[in-house]
């Protein structure tokens, strides 16, 4: 006997989001003898792209049953059957999460129709729900609600019935799928290859496709996580795509986040949509006031404006100018942290010198914001940084040159350098940009690199 089920959320978090709508079909393998669907009430409320999606509104489930009061219906009704369902690690996690916050400990064989239909017809563009059952004219009535979509799974799983399973079922329902990848194109064997060394992964798609980057000082135990850790139908979505994984090693926590960014720039994989884009949005811009006095602002970052270091959102930015502030005893009132006419309070707990009254004179007080300004910004003279390598005779850095990022590269402990310019031989070419700035900037401010060499 199986269980086909589709469940709606107000989210694709688990361990955050609640259900409000589920569908069980009772099979027993040639037709449905039982089922069971209705609305539930969870007890927050639905977002709105939530609600435009599914058709479920708050006044919908403003009445509705809340899970304790229907979990015994699931319970029974799914008791003895097999757990069938289409991205079944969603619905499954989702369903065990309700039932762990009433201390129930909910456990089924399980399923998942879209590694079925990946074994039992491949070959398929997608294997997304909607788009396998448009393939296979499986007309889906009322698309995104529980309903619909559990009905439009019965008849993809009757069809998959008909196929020459060959004892695939048994296989599939043996898989872990919450500690496997659902792709079965993805070998035990990739995964264990993979190194716990720092670098750069790649997921492919079944065209060779890059998809994701990322990077992780344990690239082995990271892919795992992405595998085994589904925390919403977009990382689901992902993890079905994924075909096969490449890597790259860099030794070099550094030299992995520059070669990511970089990467997900050249590249621009589906999953990377908000890495294409700069990451660091906010900035930190100076000008010299009506009195002589160098001012320090938060603003966003524009096409063309050159901060002196950036900030991947604005909270982020005023925890460094604050702590800017306290290091060169500066004024909040011209860091724009809290703007007041007269003294501001730092003055009055002596931890300002008055540059807000004009106590303190614009040279001295500029002085202590221009090496503030030094701190913070990226290094303008010429640098060679040093880092671990990718295996232990050997050695990573990167060439900062007038200025100037112009990449990294790799060298034998051994090599006998004697000018800094011999490095570049050695050197992959890079783009020099506000996001490898500030990843450069920020390894330098906390001193998270080995030697350097300026020359």
């Amino acid at each position: 006997m199986y269980s086909i089920i589709d469940i709606e959320t107000t989210g694709g978090n688990p361990y955050r989001d609640r259900i409000t709508e589920i569908a069980v079909y009772v099979h027993d393998g040639k037709k449905v003898v039982k089922e069971y669907q209705t609305l539930i009430n969870p007890e927050r409320r639905i977002p709105p792209f939530i609600a435009r999606m599914t058709g479920i509104t708050d006044d919908m489930v403003a009445r509705a049953p809340r899970f304790y009061e229907v979990a015994k219906q699931i319970v029974e009704i799914t008791e003895n059957t097999i757990f069938v369902a289409h991205n079944a690690s969603f619905d499954y996690n989702f369903i065990k999460s309700e039932f762990k916050n009433l201390g129930y400990y909910y456990q089924r064989e399980c399923l998942c129709t879209v590694k079925l239909s990946r074994k039992l017809l491949p070959g398929k563009a997608s294997y997304s729900l909607g788009r396998l059952c448009q393939e296979l004219d499986i007309h889906i009535e009322h698309r995104h609600r529980a309903s619909g979509d559990a009905q439009a799974t019965v008849k993809l799983f009757e069809m998959l019935l008909q196929e020459k399973t060959n004892g695939v079922f048994v296989e599939t329902m043996g898989m872990d799928f919450n500690n496997n990848p659902v792709n079965p194109a993805i070998s035990k064997q990739t995964i264990e290859e993979l190194p716990r060394k720092t670098g750069v992964y790649y997921f492919l798609d079944e065209k060779g496709k890059i998809i994701y980057i990322g990077k992780s000082k344990d690239i082995r135990q990271r892919v795992l996580t992405h595998l085994s850790k589904v925390s919403s139908k977009k990382a689901l979505e992902m993890i079905g795509m994924i075909a096969d994984i490449s890597y790259e090693v860099t030794g070099s926590e550094l030299v992995a986040l520059l070669k990511e960014s970089e990467e997900i720039k050249t590249h621009k994989p589906l999953f990377n949509r908000a890495q294409r884009r700069t990451l660091f949005t906010y900035g930190l811009y100076s000008y010299t006031d009506e009195n002589g006095y160098l001012a320090l602002k938060l603003d966003k970052n524009t096409n063309g404006s050159s901060p002196h270091t950036s900030f991947s959102n604005l909270e982020k930015g005023k925890n460094f100018l604050f702590s800017l502030t306290d290091k060169y005893n500066l004024c909040q009132n011209l860091t724009g942290l809290y703007g007041t006419v007269g003294a501001c309070f730092q003055y009055a707990v002596k931890q300002c010198k008055g540059a807000c009254i004009g106590k303190e004179s614009p040279q001295d007080y500029n002085h202590r914001v221009q090496q503030a300004i030094d701190f913070a910004g990226f290094v303008k003279d010429n640098l060679i940084v040093l880092d671990k390598g990718r295996i232990p005779s050997e050695t990573s850095f990167i060439m900062i040159e007038n200025g100037k990022y112009l990449g990294y590269g790799f060298v034998e402990r051994e090599t006998c350098i004697e000018q800094a310019q011999e490095f570049k031989q050695y050197i992959t070419p890079a783009e020099d940009n506000k996001d490898a700035r500030q990843i450069i900037s920020g390894f330098l401010r906390n001193k998270r690199t080995g030697k350097r060499i300026e020359f």
